[in-house]
């Protein structure tokens, strides 16, 4: 009896099993097997608002998973698309797709994340960390003036103001004060020596990064801050008050761009209008832009500076020309 040939029909359904099996196999083996074994690890950040594709394309390129494709279809079959909790991640190459997306949908976040904006004082900064439900401000505050911890961590004054350098930061969830406060001053120090703070300039280093911050919040742009820089350079060198006017608000309230004639009687050893000279301590944190320029300052005759209102600043050489800017660019 003559054997039966297989039929198209018989051939396209035998095909169709066996790309169904293919399919199976490859899609359990990327669900449950991991990419690696566990060596590769990466911090994902998940924002409010953003789709599973962003989630899976950060993991895929981070080494974390197989395909994006997968991840993102595997979610959607699982429902878990659109449950997926907001947060800061840190995950692993030896988990599978299977844990990762069950973690995202727990919302088993492992860090915080804060950003710490340029000039921002510690009294900003505690404000700011209360507000994001990370520390209180009171205990955030005792922290930077903590002699123990200044001493540790190599930090001259009363407190870390100035040496809490303007950065993001992740922090464990059962993350400290101290904690947090040592990375910065840490990312300080290692900015510090990029830039040799204390190997090029005439000044302390102390006395360098209270500079800093005064230009750090004088300038808003910062093509402008070697120039604010140079105007105090000459100030100190002619032995001139500086007449800053965050200083007067220091400790009280935070700078907007505006003082009173109050403000600039204040009482305070940090009012650069009642004291010449640099104030006792930074009066907030400084960026590098800010460092850089009040260690070379540009080579300026300016003595003096009004602000435009449209983020720059008319500088002056002579007190009758800069009283004519501030009559051109305030009192008008």
């Amino acid at each position: 009896m003559p054997a039966l040939k297989p039929t198209p029909k018989i051939l396209t359904t035998l095909l169709v099993r066996v790309c169904l099996s293919i399919l199976l196999v490859w899609y359990l083996y990327c669900l449950l097997v991991p990419a690696g074994k566990g060596a590769v690890t990466r911090d994902v950040s998940f924002p409010a608002g953003s789709g599973i594709r962003k989630l899976a394309a950060d993991l895929k390129s981070g080494g974390i998973i197989r395909s994006t494709w997968h991840f993102v279809l595997v979610s959607r079959l699982r429902g878990q698309a659109q449950r997926l909790k907001a947060g800061d991640y840190r995950f692993n190459d030896g988990m599978s797709t299977a844990e990762i997306l069950r973690k995202v949908a727990a919302g088993e976040v492992d860090f915080r994340r804060f950003a710490l904006p340029e000039g921002y004082s510690i009294y900003q900064a505690a404000e700011l960390l209360e507000q994001q439900g990370i520390f209180k401000k009171d205990v955030f505050l005792e922290k930077c003036r903590d002699s123990a911890l200044l001493a540790r961590l190599g930090v001259p004054g009363s407190s870390v103001e100035g040496y809490l350098f303007p950065a993001t930061y992740n922090l464990s969830l059962n993350g400290t004060e101290e904690q947090l406060i040592s990375q910065m001053v840490a990312h300080f120090n290692k900015m510090a020596g990029s830039l040799d703070l204390t190997g090029r300039s005439g000044l302390t280093l102390h006395k360098l990064v209270t500079l800093a911050s005064l230009i750090e919040k004088e300038a808003v742009s910062p093509e402008e801050k070697p120039l604010i820089s140079s105007v105090f350079h000459n100030r100190l060198r002619l032995g001139m008050p500086l007449q800053s006017d965050p200083t007067s608000v220091y400790g009280v309230r935070a700078f907007a761009g505006k003082v009173t004639k109050k403000d600039i009687g204040r009482q305070s050893e940090y009012n650069t209008y009642l004291n010449r000279g640099l104030p006792p301590g930074p009066i907030g944190n400084p960026g590098a832009d800010a460092l850089q320029a009040a260690l070379q300052p540009a080579d300026t005759p300016y003595l003096y500076f009004v602000a435009r209102q449209n983020g720059t600043h008319q500088f002056s050489r002579t007190l009758e020309e800069h009283n004519r800017a501030v009559n051109h660019y305030l009192r008008r």
